[in-house]
């Protein structure tokens, strides 16, 4: 049986309207959350935002390290940005009485700790224990909730101490160690995001999905074109930032698979060492090139070894219910194919009932669309998207031009120095419609660079839906 056919399509969407799914990461996307979010109040649609679990950078990797479990940094962004306030809601009014709450939830779980370790450490115990001025303007039934279930993490902290293995506080997100408290206390992920939602009033027309229902890790690699690998997800997009020199000025020696195996954590012996490595601090400026592009991104176990996930059933019940799919800015090969890569979601993307599949262009190329000296194309784009779709249910075809239309049928994009380049003429010619939307100049000198305009993107996004 194919993975096409393991789904039951959903009994309720014969009495809703189509919906619309987007795919995308965390922080790139927020600032078009407000477009999208528009639409589908205008339209009365079902939103829902489809969100990989590989990261294994930033504070979320301390998470997985210490207590295991799917990353959530990603997931914990998004919902913070749909928490309503006066600032990002306009129906709310200047006298509600929930606005400072709403406003301090989001201050709270947006919130990260001191860089320093020791600092943090005692910021956290702060929080826990009901000291902290983070709790103002916070109600009591929900402070006591929330802290609750931070006290549920801090006990799992404090149960697995090593002499060997302490937790790291520094740079901790308050909604990342929120969102793995509530997975442990409840052990499933997708009621600790139903937790958090209810906690902070998201409207229930939208929804985040985690790809990957699981409270397991999930890793990914890349294969280039020269034949190498890279692995893990920090490592593919924004590799570590090198630590400072101690005092002594003498460089730590490189731990060992065995010295990793000593340590006590959440990872299995005989782990890859570069899955079991902090990635608390990492650079997003001055990226170096990769030595060639990006080819495949697929999943592996904790020994390197490929696997195949299956996506989240919910997933795949917001692709039957839609008639509109959006893949979002963001980091292509850490944000957008790892969703499209899981069996069942290609084969439900080129579905005919999906009749719009959009995709809008990056206002710019990054360290995963280089190198430099060999920049990716719109048509490159494209092709990356029609062959993480394939690769599931119909590989034979991945790399043919004739099935692109399958997963991508209109292309929005924007012309700049730093802009991709579109071949128009060509994706025309292979039933892939191309939109140019105007841009706003941003920034100067160096992180000069042109965003799509609010408004002529909604218009643009409605304009497509509505054909």
């Amino acid at each position: 049986m194919g993975p096409q056919e393991t789904v039951t399509t959903n009994p309720r969407s014969g009495n809703k309207k189509p919906g619309i799914t987007v795919f995308s990461g965390g922080t790139a996307a927020n600032s078009l959350v407000d477009v999208f979010n528009r639409i589908v109040e205008k339209k009365g649609r079902q939103l829902s935002y489809v969100i990989p679990i590989s990261d294994n950078g930033g504070s979320s990797s301390e998470l997985i390290r210490v207590i295991g479990g799917p990353s959530v940094g990603d997931i914990r962004s998004r919902l913070v940005r749909l928490i309503p306030t006066r600032e990002n809601d306009a129906r709310r009014g200047d006298d509600d009485d929930n606005d400072d709450e709403m406003a301090a939830l989001k201050a709270f779980f947006e919130h990260r700790l001191s860089s320093d370790p020791d600092k943090a450490r005692m910021e956290w115990l702060d929080i826990v224990e009901s000291r902290s001025l983070l709790w103002g303007f916070i109600s009591s039934p929900k402070r006591e909730l929330i802290r609750s279930i931070l006290n549920t993490l801090n006990l799992e902290i404090v149960k697995r101490a090593r002499p060997m293995s302490n937790f790291n506080f520094s740079k901790a997100s308050i909604g990342n160690m929120f969102l793995t408290g509530a997975r442990i206390f409840s052990g499933s992920l997708e009621s600790a995001i139903y937790l958090l939602s209810v906690i902070c009033s998201i409207p229930p027309s939208v929804s985040v999905l985690p790809a990957i229902n699981s409270n397991f890790t999930h890793h990914i690699s890349a294969g280039l074109a020269d034949g190498s690998s890279i692995t893990g997800q920090v490592n593919i997009s924004h590799p570590s930032a090198p630590t400072a020199l101690p005092d002594d000025g003498v460089v730590a020696p490189e731990l060992t698979a065995d010295d990793h195996d000593r340590i006590e954590d959440a990872n299995l012996p005989g782990s890859l060492p570069v899955l079991r490595r902090q990635h608390i601090t990492f650079s997003k400026d001055d990226e170096e090139d990769l030595p060639a592009r990006i080819r495949r991104v697929w999943y592996i176990n904790p020994y390197g070894h490929e696997i195949w996930p299956v996506a989240n059933d919910k997933v795949i019940r917001s692709l039957q219910d839609s008639t509109a799919v959006i893949y979002s800015i963001g980091s292509l090969f850490t944000s957008i194919v790892p969703s499209l890569v899981l069996r069942g979601v290609g084969s439900a993307i080129a579905r005919p009932t999906v009749r719009h599949k959009i995709l809008v262009l990056n206002a710019r190329l990054d360290r995963e669309t280089g190198p430099r000296t060999q920049p990716m194309t719109a048509r490159d784009f494209v092709a990356a998207i029609a062959r993480a779709g394939a690769e599931s249910w119909a590989p034979e075809t991945a790399e043919r031009e004739e099935v692109f239309k399958n997963y991508v049928s209109h292309l929005l994009y924007l012309e700049g120095d730093s802009t991709p380049v579109v071949e128009v003429e060509h994706l025309e010619k292979l039933g892939i419609r191309c939109v140019r939307v105007a841009g706003v100049r941003h920034g100067e000198g160096k992180r000069a660079m042109v965003r799509y305009d609010e408004a002529a993107l909604g218009e643009a996004l409605e304009a497509i839906i509505d054909s």
